[in-house]
């Protein structure tokens, strides 16, 4: 803690006035005082994480948080309904680019409620997707992340196609990406609540699994044989599995299991898609 000039103590009331007075003005001396004050009780901790979240922003760029175009989920502009509504369904994403005759040239955005009337039309025949485009927005990859939620807000953009130096995709970012450094992960209809349990039925041969499942757990739903000696979750060895941190839609085979990643942030798995792979004939 830090001293007056009697040698006293200050207060965190007094460093936090210092840190407004004097000059310089630094974002750790800032930070260092609001810290003081959470570990005082003064300020909420998680009020403390968002306003670390947003001055973290400040210094982090469109490239730190992005999308990479091989994990883009995209629809092709000569697919028919039958083609891509089985992707646009599994991925569950509510954007989706849609690129032309080459894989760098997006030429506009669908979205998933766009396709709501393919319920009561007459099938391929009656949908244009060129008719159903919205613009995309383009932005480099050394874009400020605050700089871009700004431009969403005011643009109500919710999705950007980022490109690189020469003008090739090299990903997307979304306003959820961007929020997601401020105020944390942000749990969508897919997520599991707390009360569900860590493994919920998805459908006929999908569940929906917490990567906090202790190993043992997971063997007596699945049946299973994972050893437990190395690991004590399931996230722990399909992350060993993978050999990095995997992003969402990632997905890796172990043993009779398909494992896709729901949702992870940057230091964890948080959610899983498992299915039993089909036994072969």
């Amino acid at each position: 803690m830090s001293e007056d000039r009697s040698g006293q103590p200050r207060s965190w009331l007094g460093r936090l006035a210092q840190a407004f007075t004097d000059e310089p003005k630094t974002r750790e001396e800032v930070l260092t005082v609001l810290r003081d004050a959470a570990e005082e009780s003064v300020l909420d901790h998680e009020a403390l994480s968002i306003i670390e979240g947003a001055i973290q922003v400040a210094e982090m760029q469109v490239r730190d948080v992005m999308i990479p175009r091989s994990q883009m989920v995209v629809v092709e502009a000569e697919q028919t309904p039958k083609e891509f509504l089985p992707v646009i369904i599994s991925s569950a994403h509510s954007r989706f680019p849609v690129i032309g005759e080459s894989p760098d040239e997006v030429i506009g955005v669908l979205l998933a409620k766009d396709l709501l009337p393919l319920i009561i039309e007459d099938g391929d025949q009656a949908f244009d997707i060129y008719s159903k485009l919205r613009k995309a927005t383009f932005i480099p990859e050394s874009k400020r992340l605050n700089v871009l939620l700004k431009e969403f807000r005011a643009n109500r953009n919710h999705m950007a196609i980022v490109v690189d130096e020469y003008g090739g995709i090299a990903g997307l970012v979304t306003i959820e990406d961007v929020l997601e450094q401020i105020v944390g992960e942000i749990e969508d209809e897919h997520d599991v609540e707390e009360d569900d349990g860590n493994i919920r039925p998805f459908d006929d041969n999908a569940y929906i699994v917490k990567a906090l499942t202790e190993i043992d757990d997971f063997n007596e739903y699945f049946d299973a044989s994972f050893p437990s000696d190395e690991f004590d979750t399931i996230g722990g060895i399909v992350t060993q599995q993978f050999g990095h941190l995997p992003r969402k839609d990632e997905e890796v085979h172990i043993e009779d299991f398909t494992f896709k990643v729901l949702s992870s942030d940057n230091r964890r798995i948080r959610l899983l898609q498992v299915k039993r792979n089909p036994l072969d004939s």
